[in-house]
């Protein structure tokens, strides 16, 4: 369902943008779990789109928050701490972040899923279905149909008292059983009936300043964002909370997805967008559980505390001897949304003893991605060489061994970096060995030893991911083939219904236009005829041709304009045919004109062109002259209703011909000749007057000569 609406929602971005969409951003609540996440995913890939990252919804209001802001302090100072504030319909999230210039991090989370607007329509609607039972006896819930119109009254209502608190009515007409009902609430009512719903607004409040260990003064300040903070005991409540005011600089409306799309423009190399980096915090503790296969002894840990750096990977070593489970699950059942805790298991194959028989060293990596999803990504055999077994010393503790403990914190290797991460990841793992699959180990050396670095071999381990509630590769490709057929039909019914709205257009239109602009242009026996044929057409369209094929409505059309374009061609030849020979008579009146000047040789332009080529000119015209009287004359004869004797398109194609052979000879230029120069004034110019550029400038002055000997110049 959810990859359905994800194609409508592609469909619709692609026509508003007029280019393919592939690429995108989606927000979750931040208390999803990792079988929503991956679901979520799926659902993405089902549509056709590539998921570039599923981002928290209060992550993506702290991103649309903080990357526009030029005054966050630098790297080096004491962060910006910024509480986040999403009330919207169903679900209320809470959420602190701290800002520096060009990063943010998530600190902590707090959240409620069943708190939002639509519990407050839910009390405005229970108080309208008693008071309509008592005064109306009317039992609004066994009529769907009147439960909904109420629903969005009374949403209605809400948003009108948020903006005032008098008493505000509320009118509904034809409301069941042709009766009109009508009602009335004011605000200090309203609040007092939500009373145990505004309660709730404190928890996630105080929890998430519990976890985050910041007090109040060290908010800078409390956005809030959702339609339902427009509610002004919600506002009150927050204000008071905090013991400031609280900010709306953010579109309540649109800031997550404004989020998403920054989010998505940063990944997308399409764009160049600042630089913002963001780190995410895990919502629940992960725990890990490990027993082998035919060991019973069982050992757990946990690998992700609650609001733990996300993305993240860590790098945890066992020793085993045989292959072992790996069980991921949330260690907090009471904080998730549903009692289900399980996340996966995961299976690390082909592990065996070294060639002494000793465990082996199993190196496994596990890592909480962009996503917020946890996997077990690697594993690998740290194998002894040949030779060598001599000199190499194992941690060979017997709890860690035999328990399969991981190793202390200080000896795990994690991964921070939010971008890039499989690359990081494989070079930490290949931290373990070189290219020739070998590498110096300096764990293997015991404290103090004076032996040299031992060199190992790094063999990668097959994992087999079962994780809960997944879909199968074969379902999940069959789901894609599924969406396709269906985008497929969509298209075909699209067009099979415009086929059909086409013929039942063409039935409306033509038929007003037989009684209108058409009339004089058609004879009575075809009027008559093709008005049966519009009657007949449209009887069918709403009985037997109701639900038809495409071609079926095609030949409807075709056989409808077989008589209807003829009308409508005389229509548009008698409107358009004075103008055409309008401009056809103008272009005979100038080569004509033309022609009589040249004879009379009173105009210069046109004497360097021989007889002969203006004898083609005036045949030319004489020829078009004769072409057009004869038109016009059987077209005079012609009543209107008849087709014409001559089309607009056969007089512009004439008025081209005119043109072709005109033209090219009356534009024609005149050609250039060069006036002879004197040898004196050559001999003038090039000894004793001044150069060509100043005689030019100074052509057409008036120069005196004084009797001293000196030129003036006026």
């Amino acid at each position: 369902m959810t990859a359905m609406l994800l194609t409508k929602l592609k469909e619709t971005s692609e026509h508003a943008l007029k280019k393919p969409v592939v690429d995108c951003v989606v927000s979750v609540p931040s208390f999803f779990t990792d079988v929503e996440r991956r679901s979520l995913i799926d659902a993405t890939h089902i549509a056709g789109l590539n998921c570039l990252r599923l981002i928290n919804d209060t992550t993506a209001v702290a991103l649309a928050y903080g990357i526009y802001k030029q005054d966050l302090p630098n790297p080096e100072e004491k962060p910006r701490n910024v509480v986040f504030v999403d009330i919207g319909h169903s679900s209320y999230q809470v959420s602190i972040a701290s800002f520096n210039k060009g990063k943010l991090k998530v600190l902590a989370t707090a959240f409620d899923p069943y708190l939002g607007g639509r519990n407050f329509d839910e009390m405005l609607v229970e108080y309208f279905c008693d008071d309509f039972k008592k005064r109306f006896k009317l039992n609004v819930k066994d009529n769907p149909r009147a439960l909904l119109r109420l629903y969005q009254e009374c949403e209605k209502l809400k948003k009108l008292m948020s903006a005032n608190s008098s008493d505000l009515p509320l009118n509904i007409e034809c409301f069941m059983n042709d009766i009109d009902v009508h009602g009335k609430m004011n605000r200090p009512q309203f609040e007092e009936m939500c009373a145990q719903l505004l309660i709730r607004v404190d928890a996630p409040l105080k929890s998430v300043m519990e976890q985050s260990k910041l007090s109040r003064d060290e908010i800078y300040a409390i956005e809030v964002v959702g339609g339902a903070t427009r509610i002004p005991a919600i506002k009150e409540r927050i204000s008071k909370y905090f013991g400031k005011d609280i900010s709306t600089t953010l579109n309540a409306d649109e800031a997550v997805a404004r989020g998403c799309a920054l989010q998505c423009a940063i990944l997308s190399p399409a764009f160049k967008v600042r630089e913002f980096s963001i780190t995410d915090a895990v919502p629940f503790p992960i725990t890990l559980r490990w027993k082998s296969q035919t060991d019973e002894s069982v050992g757990e840990c946990e690998v992700y505390s609650k609001n733990h750096a996300s993305p993240f990977s860590k790098v945890i070593t066992f020793h085993k001897k045989e292959p072992f489970d790996l069980e991921a699950f949330y260690s907090s059942p009471h904080e998730l949304p549903y009692p289900d805790t399980r996340i996966g298991r995961f299976t690390v194959q082909n592990v065996v003893p070294q060639p002494d028989g000793d465990s082996s060293k199993v190196k496994v990596k596990v890592r909480v991605n962009v996503h917020g999803i946890f996997s077990v990504s690697s594993a690998s055999l740290i194998e002894k060489q040949k030779g060598e077994a001599d000199d190499v010393q194992m941690e060979t503790d017997p709890t860690v061994q035999n328990e399969g403990q991981p190793e202390d914190q200080s000896k795990m290797q994690v991964d921070q970096e939010g971008k890039g991460e499989n690359n990081t990841d494989e070079e930490r793992m290949n931290n373990s060995g070189n290219k020739d699959g070998t590498s110096s180990d300096k764990q293997e050396q015991g404290a103090g030893s004076s032996k040299p670095k031992t060199k190992v071999k790094s063999v990668d381990l097959p994992i087999l991911a079962s994780t809960t509630r997944q879909l199968g590769g074969d379902v999940l490709n069959n789901f894609t083939e599924y969406e396709k057929k269906m985008i497929i039909q969509d298209k075909l019914e699209k067009e099979r219904n415009d086929a059909k709205n086409g013929v039942e257009e063409y039935v409306y239109d033509l038929r007003d236009k037989l009684c209108g602009i058409y009339e004089k242009y058609v004879t009575g026996d075809e009027s008559n005829r093709l008005t049966r044929m519009l009657e007949d057409t449209e009887n069918w369209l709403y009985e037997e041709g109701e639900d038809q094929e495409k071609e079926i409505y095609q030949s409807k059309l075709s056989e409808l304009k077989k008589f209807g374009e003829p009308i409508e061609e005389r229509y548009r030849e008698h409107e358009g045919r004075p103008r055409a020979f309008d401009e056809l008579g103008k272009k005979l009146q100038l080569f004509m004109k033309t022609v009589d000047v040249y004879k009379q040789k009173q105009d210069e332009r046109y004497q360097h062109l021989s007889a002969e080529e203006m004898g083609i000119v005036e045949r030319s015209v004489n020829e078009a002259y004769e072409w057009m009287n004869a038109r016009m004359i059987a077209q005079s004869k012609l009543k209107i209703a008849q087709d014409p004797a001559v089309k607009v398109a056969d007089i512009i194609q004439k008025i081209q011909e005119l043109e072709e052979v005109c033209n090219p000879v009356l534009n024609r230029p005149k050609p250039k000749t060069e006036e002879p120069v004197e040898e004196g004034d050559k001999n003038n110019g090039a000894h004793n007057g001044p150069s060509a550029q100043e005689g030019a400038e100074s052509k057409g002055n008036q120069q005196t000569k004084h009797p001293s000997g000196e030129m003036e110049v006026d």
